[in-house]
């Protein structure tokens, strides 16, 4: 069976991204492809009817794919030709995907674990606050609020606090050792408690939820079997904890008491209080938390209790949810989490396109119009316009560069927008990471879209 032959019209910017990316796809694809390169720097500046007087559709072609940003009415085109025409993303890094490769689609929606956030702190907050970080943490993917206590605290308003709560239609979890806040929180719905142990199990037989069992002594899960013994025989449904040590007060051996719990009990739910690492160490939270929550897939905890009150950990929620799906389906097919999704990639990009100095001299040398492309190497910004090639590893310097040919088009507003896209350039370039004029950088799952495509604003006045 012959391949599907596709044919993508572009413009001379975006040709070398173009070809990099398709020749990539070219173990793995179901079709091949041709190239249209119009007479036109900017791809996004062209029309369907500018198109339709310029393109030349090979034979046997079955599909035709335009720029992303050629919006319009496609009649000129499709009265040309009766091969299908579809307009391509309007950020050639999504190409792939829109391709459909790889050609199974990979399906990562499913996860086997339950979010738990916690509310640290809540009695010295005002219920209005509780209401909005709640929310927000459940739009991230919590499933279950928590509300933390005090230690050695008596909260007369925590009903109050669960009830609110439980009035947004979300799921509440209570984080106490107080037998009096506990009961108090589970009469106004709260499902869960963190935590039982020697000093409030016996409450524990008349709260009538789920508990979370911890040891009596952190480094020694023998001291969670009386406790564990009492519940069971009570009927109460319950977790275990073994408590997840910081790193440099026992990380390591902590991780083995989960071992050792989950070998000592195999059918029981676990659960791992994961915050004791990211809110403790000064490193991105992102990466800590795939990392604990791939060692959680492996053994079957079911729950994560997480936090974000420090700033590098203050998307952890959300990076807790794109990682317990991207674990599952690693643990689930055998393979490693790698080429999967980019959400969690987001201090460097995945892979680099870069252009060496003789495609960018060439590139200048098409340059008819008064508008400037920059782009951003390993060590080097580069600046080009018609018939000129600026470089230099400092945006400042660059500019007066710049300003030294005397260029007749730089308004205040369009020196702004230079400033600006240096800015994210040398971003780029310090971190490794693919820039692309008029494109947002890619933060993974943090990711601003930029709509406002400035330099075409600029290209159409002076066109």
């Amino acid at each position: 069976m012959s391949k599907k032959q596709i044919h993508f019209v572009t413009g001379r910017l975006a040709e070398h991204f173009l070809r990099d990316t398709l020749s990539g796809l070219a173990n793995s694809a179901d079709f091949e492809f041709t190239i249209q390169v119009m007479p036109i720097t900017v791809a996004a500046l062209m029309t369907p009817q500018w198109i339709a007087k310029r393109l030349e559709v090979p034979n046997g072609t079955d599909e035709i794919i335009l720029p992303g940003y050629c919006d319009g009415d496609l009649t000129a085109i499709k009265s040309k030709t009766d091969v299908e025409i579809k307009v391509g993303p309007k950020d050639l890094r999504q190409l792939p995907r829109f391709l459909g490769k790889p050609t199974q689609p990979i399906d990562i929606g499913q996860s086997n674990i339950e979010i738990i956030a916690e509310i640290n702190h809540a009695p010295r907050m005002s219920l209005a606050e509780i209401i909005s970080i709640a929310e927000s943490l459940s739009q991230s993917g919590a499933d279950l609020i928590d509300v933390g206590c005090e230690p050695n605290g008596n909260w007369a308003g925590v009903g109050n606090c669960v009830k609110a709560i439980k009035d947004l239609g979300l799921r509440v979890s209570i984080d106490s050792l107080n037998p009096v806040e506990i009961s108090a929180a589970v009469k106004a719905g709260a499902e869960l408690v963190l935590s039982v142990n020697a000093t409030n199990r016996d409450a524990a037989l008349d709260w009538g939820c789920e508990v979370v069992v911890i040891p009596d002594d952190i480094r020694d899960i023998d001291s969670m079997n009386d406790t564990i013994e009492l519940l069971s025989g009570g009927g109460v449904p319950l977790r275990l904890d073994p408590i997840l040590e910081p790193l440099g007060l026992g990380f390591t051996n902590s991780l083995q008491r989960y071992i050792d719990t989950r070998q000592r009990w195999p059918d029981a739910e676990m659960m791992m209080g994961i915050g004791n690492l990211t809110e403790l160490t000064d490193v991105d939270s992102a990466g800590v938390n795939f990392l604990l929550l791939g060692i959680c897939e492996e053994l079957g905890i079911r729950s994560v209790l997480t936090t974000q009150v420090i700033n590098w950990a203050r998307s952890s929620v959300r990076e807790c949810e794109i990682a317990r799906r991207l674990v599952r389906f690693a643990v689930d097919n055998k393979v490693p989490p790698k080429n999967l999704a980019s959400d969690l990639v987001m201090l460097r990009d995945s892979r680099l396109v870069n252009f060496d100095e003789s495609q960018l001299d060439g590139l200048a040398q098409q340059i008819k119009d008064n508008n400037y492309r920059i782009f951003s190497g390993q060590e080097m910004l580069h600046l080009l316009g018609a018939k000129m090639h600026l470089q230099d590893t400092d945006p400042f310097e660059l500019f007066e560069k710049l300003q030294a040919t005397d260029p007749t088009n730089l308004s205040p507003s369009h020196s702004f927008y230079l400033g600006y896209e240096m800015c994210k350039a040398i971003t780029a370039m310090t971190l490794g990471k693919q820039y692309t004029q008029d494109e947002a950088l890619d933060w993974g799952h943090l990711t601003k879209s930029e709509k406002n495509r400035h330099r075409l604003k600029f290209a159409k006045k002076n066109k």
